[in-house]
């Protein structure tokens, strides 16, 4: 019986500890949500990505997740992609850029955070609107993966033939 109350008491001890991490990443989010407080918001989306993008008067640092973006991003054309809308405007280095992604996969987060500072570039400063319009980078690109059908391996691929 002792043994059973010991192990119930450290399991209480366990679960009295776990919030104390929590009100530390809360704290940590207030800290990045002050420090934000005068940025202009945007979201961007693709494929299943969404990019919550922060654009703030800067030297050109981009931020993904709290990580550089060439980090985040090591293929060169992942970060290209995300410099096109600064590239089209003309803009690399006026804006910092705090982007925080959830979902999909490398290539859809950074589809989304181009989208994102695409439409946080036209908020700041609307006379951009053409160049970023006739780029394409206002547009939302649409397409996302089918579902897998009844009766198929994946989404189109059906059963092999037998002749027999």
């Amino acid at each position: 019986m002792t043994e059973a109350k010991k192990t119930a008491t450290a399991a209480k001890t366990v679960k009295k500890a776990a919030p104390a991490k929590k009100t530390v990443a809360k704290k940590a989010d207030a800290a990045a949500t002050v420090k934000l407080a005068g940025a202009t918001y945007a979201t961007g989306k693709r494929k299943d990505s969404i990019a919550r993008v922060y654009l703030v008067p800067g030297k050109g640092n981009i931020f993904v997740n709290e990580i550089p973006a060439d980090k985040y991003f090591r293929r060169p054309v992942l970060q290209m992609i995300i410099a096109q809308p600064f590239g089209v405007t003309k803009r690399e280095t006026a804006y910092d850029i705090h982007a925080m992604v959830i979902g999909g996969g490398l290539s859809g987060q950074a589809g989304a955070v181009k989208h994102g500072i695409s439409k946080a570039l036209e908020k700041v400063e609307p006379e951009l609107r053409p160049a970023l319009k006739a780029a394409g980078f206002l547009t939302r690109d649409s397409r996302v993966v089918e579902r897998k059908h009844f009766g198929h391996h994946k989404a189109r691929r059906s059963t092999q033939f037998s002749k027999r």
